[in-house]
């Protein structure tokens, strides 16, 4: 068991070591792209989001190694996601270079409420958005066992059920267990029981050796 387990853990080791890796590589590959148009600065952030996932999906892979099967968690993508695109959207959006998408609508909305200076703040950390953005988005799969695994778990420990059944009731004398609401055969009922005692006699023991008389009546003295 420790063996297989040393075997997860290090693939485990080295999946994360990949991920972090290949994750590394788009965040070089995203400074080459630049901000000087609306267009790369988009473009610059897709791929910084993509690190981020790719890091995250280090984990699915993890759980195809437990045999476990992959799912899309919908309560993970209403409840946590969403918000996350809704925040990290409006941010790059109203903090974007030049004149892109909705960039006039954002600021005007934004300085309206009075928000500007908090997303301006934010905005300096525009890349550290992008890559959580990418996190979050790769948490919304989640592993569930697979439906064989479960139904065979479930019936190994039916069969031990069964089996620690039987050993109580067929198994050696002195593990039986007898059925609720009976008594062993061989029992003496409590009638059985006053009955034997009302017969045998009632004996006394007298003198040093131990000898035993029978419990006689006194005569009546007329």
């Amino acid at each position: 068991m420790r063996s297989r387990y040393g075997l997860y853990d290090t693939t485990r080791g080295l999946t994360t070591a990949v991920a972090a890796g290949v994750a590394g590589l788009l965040l070089w590959v995203a400074t080459q792209v630049g901000q000087t148009s609306a267009g790369r600065f988009w473009a610059e952030m897709g791929i910084v989001a993509g690190a981020g996932l790719v890091l995250a999906l280090a984990h699915v892979v993890v759980g195809w190694m437990k045999g476990l099967r992959t799912t899309f968690s919908a309560g993970t993508f209403l409840l946590g996601f969403l918000p996350v695109l809704i925040c990290v959207g409006w941010i790059l959006m109203a903090t974007q270079p030049g004149h892109g998408w909705y960039e006039g609508d954002i600021t005007a909305w934004s300085k309206n409420v009075g928000l500007m200076g908090l997303l301006h703040d934010l905005g300096l950390w525009h890349g550290v958005l992008a890559f959580g953005f990418g996190l979050v988005l790769g948490h919304c799969f989640d592993h569930v066992p697979l439906a064989e695994r479960v139904a065979e778990r479930e019936d190994v420990a039916a069969g031990a059920r069964e089996r620690r059944f039987d050993d109580e009731r067929h198994g050696p004398t002195w593990r039986q267990r007898p059925t609720a609401g009976t008594a062993p055969a061989d029992e003496p009922t409590t009638a059985e029981r006053r009955e034997a005692a009302a017969a045998e006699p009632h004996t006394v023991t007298v003198g040093p050796g131990g000898e035993r008389e029978r419990d006689r009546v006194p005569e009546r003295m007329d």
